[in-house]
């Protein structure tokens, strides 16, 4: 059921049901983080591994208090510069956040959204929302309340809120702190080099596939069905492949080359922004298309770049 209806929202979270809500990332399953009976059915949906944790949605800065203590002076800095928005802190939680949710670990991922209809969606509730992206564990993110649909068409009743097209496109960008030193996680909607800008140089620490200490550290996520290459010589690569029908994801030209059956371009004017918004859209599309393979062109490791060919990489074949 696609609605924008915020008091059914309300009605089905309240009584410990899991909806799909709308970011300015991509869309996320939802449920009350202060309930496990809620969290557990989160897991279960998503058929997610319990090691790996889900991100708190707050409504408000003024709220970290209520599941976040010992919060760094650096952390307060980045609030102030990026929330709402896709920014995600890893904080010393309170005791009352449950081990569920923080997969056992003594910290909580947490941001403020900053879509409208989910900030009023908060507004209407006495509990933040544990809200991981609302597709089964490592395939493509949704970023349309369509693209949630199809995942979840056999989930009898289940309520999507519809918000419209996600704005960014790829997942928030995830922040953790040793001390006042500020380590980045996940590459995300929010450039490396804008977070370095406000909280100085970054330690990197972006893979863990045993523990991790944030969500989107594993080394395979974000993947589409049909298998999928990334290089920075497409047609190089298209050459190993026979007669294999191949479809193409590039960065701002399309291709004139033999064998190709479909090709998506993320951004006809080279512009990194746009090209992250249309990521997930293109790979649906893509994988739906048909293809045996799926060969995605390397974008310039630079601002956004980074965070796209961080999830291509992610997606790929190794």
């Amino acid at each position: 059921m696609i609605s924008a209806d915020l008091n059914k929202a309300k009605e089905v979270l309240g009584s410990n049901g899991i909806i799909a809500i709308p970011t300015e990332t991509v869309y996320g399953l939802a449920g009350n983080a202060y309930s496990d009976a809620a969290v557990n059915k989160i897991f279960a949906l998503k058929k997610r591994p319990l090691y790996n944790p889900l991100i708190v949605h707050i409504k408000a800065a003024s709220f970290l208090p209520e599941v976040a203590t010992d919060v760094p002076e650096t952390a307060m800095l980045l609030a102030a510069h990026f929330w709402p928005g896709p920014l995600t802190m890893v904080l010393k939680k309170q005791p009352h956040v449950s081990a569920l949710v923080t997969a056992g670990k003594d910290t909580v991922a947490v941001r403020v959204p900053a879509h409208p209809v989910t900030l009023q969606l908060l507004q209407l509730l006495d509990f933040p929302l544990a809200a991981p992206s609302a597709n089964p564990f490592g395939s493509i993110s949704p970023t349309s309340a369509a693209h949630v649909a199809q995942y979840f068409r056999d989930e009898p009743g289940f309520f999507i809120l519809d918000g419209g097209d996600c704005e960014k496109g790829i997942e928030s960008t995830i922040i953790g702190f040793e001390g006042e030193q500020p380590v980045l996680y996940r590459h995300g909607s929010i450039a490396a080099d804008d977070i370095e800008a406000v909280a100085g140089t970054l330690k990197f620490i972006t893979s863990n596939d045993t523990a991790p200490d944030a969500p989107g550290m594993l080394s395979r996520h974000y993947a589409p069905r049909t298998t999928t290459y990334l290089t920075e010589d497409v047609p190089a690569l298209m050459k190993s492949f026979g007669d294999k029908k191949i479809a193409l994801l590039l960065f701002k030209n399309t291709m004139a080359a033999a064998g190709t059956i479909y090709q998506e371009v993320l951004s006809p004017a080279g512009n990194l922004a746009e090209a992250a918004k249309n990521l997930y859209a293109a790979l649906h599309r893509l994988d739906s298309c048909g293809a045996d393979i799926i060969i995605a062109e390397k974008l310039p490791e630079e601002g956004l770049g980074k965070s796209i060919n961080d999830r291509l990489q992610r997606a790929t074949k190794k």
